[in-house]
């Protein structure tokens, strides 16, 4: 369908910037790539600040004399927090408004992350890396890529969800070698202050740039018509996010998709993502060299994730997901016999980095399809909050492994095998609405 153009912005609900860049780009660039370019940039600095704790672990443990189980606990609750925050931040969106819910987090993780650059006590990293931090992120969360696409596009919803996923691989690329560095060279409060400035050069942007809807600066979702337009609702965000949750959890496809994620959270984010550069350290490779390995994941996955966005437009996104966690569970179970050799580790970055948030835009599909597109951001919020849940578990499990066995290997083997049952699991997802690749919802 060809784009709509309304006749009268929505009085209040937009920036006035926003409203004249829009008229300005008229027909060549719909309004929705610049709302999407802004949520992607907004995702990024998100996603550098939850790997900062990466590369905290062994500066803290030699600056403050702090166990790895500690550090991992403080992380744990920003993980859980994350994720249980999704929901109720997609709830959020739709009562008070996008711009208004990025700025509530972007300024809590500026405030926050400064902050605990004067920590000296674990429960001062507790309250600021895990609680205050866990809840900014939250507001930032995925859930903001689920409610930009399904608001602003009707075409190429999975390209979109895809290139908004990549994101979170971006912000590590970007992030992680700098942060290793300078915790290297400087100390690890260098770290906080870099992730709060860069938290606060985007408070300007998405207060000047960004608008709440298609309609709010003149226009229809793109490829759609008015009639298409998701509208802000008025209701309490806690009622909003608990009662889509009553009409979710009845669909044991709910279920399956929130077990899914579940096991994506905790071979991801908790595992890897928390843990990959103290098991590098183990092995006697530096601190920057295994932030590297992790930046080149975010490479292969910026590709393998915008990939994945593309083929859940075209291809039945249960298979899609089968293929990535079978072949995540392999890669797992392959890490601890590399050898941590610079071929071993660069074979397991590209095979594993491909996949390693792929998952989120077949996800993603799967619950807009059945769901539909209102309700998709909150279901998809608590399918997150069940991602966040498992990489809380593998961030402090595994922390707690590695101090009582004094290795990782049994974390590597446990995640693998996860990953392998999950596979087979989410080809029951929806299975009783046939075998193919499934319409988008309306």
């Amino acid at each position: 369908m060809a784009d709509v153009t309304a006749s009268e912005p929505v009085p209040g609900s937009a920036p006035a910037l926003s409203r004249r860049l829009a008229r300005r780009l008229g027909g060549r660039v719909h309004y929705g790539w610049v709302a999407a370019a802004l949520a992607f940039a907004t995702l990024l600095v998100g996603a550098g600040v939850r790997a900062a704790p990466g590369v905290l672990f062994v500066p803290l443990e030699q600056a403050l004399g702090w166990d790895r189980a500690t550090i991992a606990a403080a992380v744990s609750v920003n993980i859980f927090l994350y994720g249980f925050m999704g929901p109720f931040a997609a709830a959020i969106m739709q009562a008070i408004g996008v711009r208004r819910t990025i700025l509530a987090g972007l300024s809590l993780l500026t405030v926050t992350t400064a902050a605990s650059t004067f920590m000296t006590q674990p429960w001062q990293m507790m309250l600021s890396w895990g609680l205050l931090v866990g809840l900014g992120s939250g507001l930032t969360s995925m859930t903001l890529a689920a409610t930009v696409v399904n608001r602003w596009f009707i075409q190429q919803r999975g390209l979109v969800m895809g290139l908004l996923t990549a994101s979170s691989a971006t912000g590590q690329l970007v992030f992680l070698p700098g942060m290793a560095y300078l915790a290297t060279h400087f100390g690890w409060r260098a770290v906080g202050l870099t992730v709060a400035a860069a938290a606060l050069v985007l408070v300007p942007l998405v207060g000047l740039l960004l608008p709440d809807s298609p309609r709010a600066v003149g226009l229809a979702p793109l490829g759609g018509t008015l009639e298409d337009e998701i509208g802000q609702s008025s209701g309490n965000p806690i009622v909003i996010a608990f009662t889509t949750l009553g009409r979710a959890s009845k669909s044991g496809d709910f279920w399956l998709l929130f077990a899914s994620f579940f096991v994506c959270g905790l071979s991801t984010n908790g595992l890897i993502g928390t843990h990959l550069i103290s098991a590098c350290f183990d092995q006697g490779i530096p601190e920057v060299a295994a932030a590297s390995l992790l930046a080149l994941m975010g490479l292969f996955d910026l590709v393998g994730t915008t990939g994945s966005g593309w083929l859940s437009d075209r291809v039945d996104s249960r298979k899609l997901l089968f293929w990535y966690y079978g072949l995540r569970g392999l890669s797992l179970f392959y890490l601890p016999f590399s050898g941590f050799s610079l071929y071993g580790l660069s074979l397991f970055a590209v095979f594993y980095g491909l996949d390693w948030i792929a998952t989120v835009p077949p996800t993603v599909r799967l619950v807009t399809d059945r769901f539909g597109r209102r309700d998709a951001p909150v279901v998809f919020g608590w399918v997150g909050a069940g991602h966040q849940m498992g990489a809380a578990l593998a961030a402090y499990g595994t922390g707690l492994i590695r101090t009582e066995w004094g290795s990782y290997f049994p974390a590597f083997q446990l995640a693998g095998l996860a990953c392998v049952v999950t596979a087979v699991m989410v080809l029951f997802v929806n299975r009783r609405r046939g075998g193919g690749a499934l319409s988008p919802a309306e």
